[in-house]
């Protein structure tokens, strides 16, 4: 059986900002980027692919009410916020905030050489005004030999770092030639894939770096990797 509803959100549509110290590409609607068919998908309102100059981030700064995962992707990210925590978190590590009834941050690169490299998705909390919570976590390396890891979901399955919504993150690697079977999608759920390097044909359709699809309350679907390839995956769900 393929695929039905999918929703495709081409790597090359993302809105677009370039700051001189912050170049980013947006998946949905973001500050100065607006496209009323891009509002998020589901519970996922922002996935932000920020690159940011060497010494250069985001000054102190505050949120409310929102799940807000950082993947590092390249580079050394430096955290605080006005919960206490403070540190650096590295490629292979992931960090959760859940904003609640509100938090404080700053964001910069570490470094004074390197570009800094990162996603950023926020994900609508399913508890208002909750007491605002920080974790991060290392879930892979160079030398992992892991496949398939599940980084965040809301019962710490697997050991994953929790979140305040019906919503799960894996990150996937395949070598070329390879390929994995995504799970049947009942009614109130749905997957959305994007493909962080490499290219992998879903269902016929071919995704190429930071391509991405949405699916909804589809079939049984095949990613079939055509180059080495990383994916991450979103599960959501209602109760």
């Amino acid at each position: 059986m393929t695929a039905t509803n999918n929703i495709l959100f081409p790597a090359q549509l993302r809105g677009v900002a370039d700051h001189g110290w912050l170049k980013a590409k947006h998946t949905f609607s973001f500050a100065g980027y607006y496209d009323p068919t891009r509002m998020g998908f589901g519970v996922i309102r922002v996935i932000n692919d920020d690159e940011i100059a060497p010494a250069m981030g985001f000054g102190e700064h505050a949120h409310d009410n929102m799940e807000i995962i950082t993947i590092p992707l390249e580079g050394k990210l430096q955290h605080k916020d006005s919960t206490g925590h403070e540190g650096m978190i590295t490629p292979g590590e992931v960090q959760i905030m859940s904003a609640g009834r509100g938090i404080r941050h700053s964001e910069f690169n570490a470094s004074k050489t390197e570009v800094l490299k990162l996603l950023q998705i926020w994900v609508k909390t399913a508890q208002q005004n909750a007491e605002p919570r920080y974790d991060q976590k290392r879930f892979w390396s160079s030398n992992s030999s892991s496949k398939r890891v599940t980084m965040i979901d809301p019962n710490a399955e697997e050991g994953a770092l929790v979140v305040l919504q019906n919503v799960k993150f894996e990150m996937v690697w395949l070598d070329a030639n390879e390929s994995f079977e995504l799970p049947l999608l009942a009614a109130g759920h749905s997957l959305f894939l994007m493909v962080l390097e490499g290219s992998v044909q879903l269902d016929g359709q071919r995704l190429n770096r930071r391509d991405a699809m949405g699916l909804i309350e589809a079939k049984t679907s095949t990613v079939a990797s055509l180059t080495s390839a990383q994916v991450l995956l979103i599960h959501q769900w209602c109760d």
